[in-house]
């Protein structure tokens, strides 16, 4: 029953992502006078979402125990590849960050793997220990190989998406319970040299001023949220109605990937925003309930992780497109255009059902 309510409630967000991504790109379309295929953007996703679907087959196939003991593998070749992405010629360069490798006219973000594969590496060396054998320098040469492929994705620069992995790591510190003081210590140390470091990258502080006062920049970083602010405000109750939306007739540009949940609530209003959320809610509720009914504590553990992954994303986008949060660079799974990020997602949600499968 867990992995039908998970089926129907991934799909009923992917659905309606579809529609809304066929929405906002109607308005680039008419701005370059019909040149483009109307549905090129739609059929791209469905695309991803079929390959989604084959990683996801794939991920119930070899199964959560085997993926976790090959989890050192995966992780030093993509983390091979963070470091391809940053070299000219080989990584593309999109809006001044290279997080894209090209193959075949295939692009994609190893960044998005590597999100599930540090969890995984995390779970299945830490479980290699006794835990009275486990000491606070295993555990720092244990953060540090997972820090590694963080920091490539920093440089990039994808902060949004190393910030995601920095907390997954102490989510599964907490789930494992691992020493508090251990972890505490490098946390602090972590969160001060981070915090430096992001301060005083043009980037980050760019971004941060916007966060607080974006109508000083309306017509450059502070455009995309104070024009989310308006499209969400304006949908009311009740919105304007499927494909009404104003805000995405270019007065906030490329819609359809990080503030894909601006235009929905503008043309759905707070109801349509409220069932988005409770079908997020429901992916947690069901993920953290096959965690805690997992056969063993490393599916157990990378179970949650999964969870978190995928709802905290959720959350995080939300927050940034109404205003309550900086902007992150990261999109609504399952819901905003963008391929890497769909088709990991997707996997993500394969390995839940494998691991359910595996209790039942």
């Amino acid at each position: 029953m867990q992995r039908i309510l998970l089926l129907i409630s991934a799909t009923l967000i992917f659905a309606i992502g579809l529609v809304m991504i066929f929405s906002t790109t109607s308005a680039d379309v008419l701005d370059h006078d019909f040149q483009k295929d109307t549905h090129q953007a739609l059929l791209r996703q469905v695309l991803y979402g079929v390959i989604g679907l084959i990683l996801a087959a794939c991920a119930w196939k070899v199964g959560c125990r085997r993926i976790l003991a090959m989890s050192p593998a995966l992780l030093l070749i993509f983390s091979i590849l963070l470091v391809l992405t940053l070299i000219p010629g080989i990584g593309r360069e999109v809006n001044g960050s290279r997080r894209w490798l090209g193959i075949a006219g295939f692009s994609f973000q190893p960044s998005e793997f590597v999100k599930y594969i540090i969890p995984a590496f995390f779970i299945h060396r830490y479980l290699q220990f006794q835990e009275n054998l486990f000491t606070f320098r295993d555990f720092l040469k244990l953060v540090g190989i997972s820090t590694i492929p963080m920091f490539l994705i920093m440089i990039e620069p994808n902060n949004g998406t190393a910030a995601v992995i920095g907390f997954s790591i102490v989510i599964l510190c907490l789930l494992m319970r691992v020493p508090f003081k251990f972890w505490a210590l490098p946390l602090c140390v972590f969160v001060v040299v981070a915090g430096t470091f992001a301060y005083n990258l043009p980037y980050v502080t760019a971004r941060l001023k916007v966060y607080l006062h974006p109508e000083l920049d309306l017509k450059g970083k502070g455009h995309q949220p104070y024009q989310a602010k308006i499209a969400a405000g304006s949908g009311g109750l009740l919105g304007k109605g499927p494909g009404n939306s104003w805000q995405k007739l270019s007065y906030l540009p490329e819609a359809q990937n990080d503030y894909i949940g601006a235009i929905f609530a503008e043309e759905f209003g707070f109801l349509g925003i409220v069932v988005l959320i409770a079908l997020y809610m429901l992916i947690a509720y069901l993920g953290f309930s096959i965690s805690s009914q997992a056969p063993d504590r490393a599916l157990s553990y990378y179970a949650g992780a999964i969870t978190y992954l995928i709802c905290f994303q959720a959350f995080l986008n939300l927050g940034v497109v109404s205003g309550l949060l900086p902007s992150t660079g990261l999109n609504l799974p399952l819901f905003s255009q963008g391929g890497t990020s769909l088709m990991t997602n997707i996997m993500g949600l394969g390995l839940l059902m494998s691991i359910s499968k595996d209790r039942s």
